[in-house]
This record gives structure tokens, sequence and C-alpha cells, in this order.
């Protein structure tokens, strides 16, 4: 879904089995108005559909929609157990040891542009400092998860 939708005919012209007149009339809906996305969905099931099954791609198609429209947590995010310090461990420290951010520094400019929440909640003071406790939920932009006790 991260491909343009200008990309995307590219993609489909290289990789479709669908036939010419097919794609021409998306084409033409997408000049039309259709949204582009629903297109990508047809595209990416075609493709999984190929290499695993229908039943695959119907299955993966629902776990996008469920994980990027809905919300929903991913069942495969790392699971971590971290030593809580005694002074505390601000959530920038937090997403440096959890490799969620590569600095404090980006830690921190995420924070401010609203890209990470705590238990679904964003967080919104940079100087936020985790309990002891857990497990807490941390999310980073749309697709970096972690769960995390803080022992």
């Amino acid at each position: 879904m991260s491909v343009s939708d200008e990309q995307m005919w590219r993609y489909i012209e290289l990789l479709s089995f669908e036939p010419i007149g097919v794609v021409r009339g998306w084409r033409k809906e997408v000049k039309a108005g259709r949204n582009p996305r629903e297109i990508k969905v047809l595209f990416a099931k075609e493709i999984v559909a190929r290499f695993h099954s229908k039943t695959a791609a119907e299955k993966a198609a629902d776990e996008f929609d469920a994980r990027f429209r809905e919300g929903a947590l991913p069942d495969d995010m790392p699971e971590v157990k971290l030593f809580y310090p005694a002074t505390g461990l601000p959530i920038a420290q937090l997403l440096k040891q959890l490799n969620l951010a590569a600095s404090t520094t980006e830690a921190n400019r995420l924070i401010e542009q609203g890209g990470v929440k705590v238990n679904g909640h964003r967080v919104i003071d940079r100087t936020l400092t985790l309990a002891k406790g857990g497990p807490y939920v941390i999310q980073v932009g749309k697709r970096k998860f972690a769960r995390v006790t803080l022992a």
C-alpha cells in the first residue's frame, strides 16, 4: 500500500496476470474517481494468491485492514523485560532501548510529532517516565510495536 498511486500501474503492468483490458478498465475507474487503494488491494490479493493461496490472500487482506484501518495490535510484536532504574525510565530512553528510535533525539522528535503511543494513548509529554510494572504496549508510527515490562 505504500507504493505511490502512479507507480502502482507499473507494478501491475509487470506482475499482474489480469488481461490488459481489465487493467485499462481499472485505470479509467480511478480517473473517474475510484479510490486507487481498491486497485492496490485487488493486485495484492492476486500476488498473494499466486504464491500462497486465495485463502491466504483473503486472510492477509483482513489482517491488513484490522491493523491499519481499525488499529488492531499485531499478534507478533516483540516482548521485552527491562530493568527499571531507581530514577525512572524516560520514554525517549525507552524508545531507544527498544530500538524503536535510533537515538533519544529522534525519540523526542517522534513524540513532538505525535507518533508515539503507550497503551493506545498518544504521548504528548517528552518528560513522561513510565512506572515499574506493565506490560506496556509501545507504538511508534503505524508499524513499530513492542510489549515491555519494567522490573
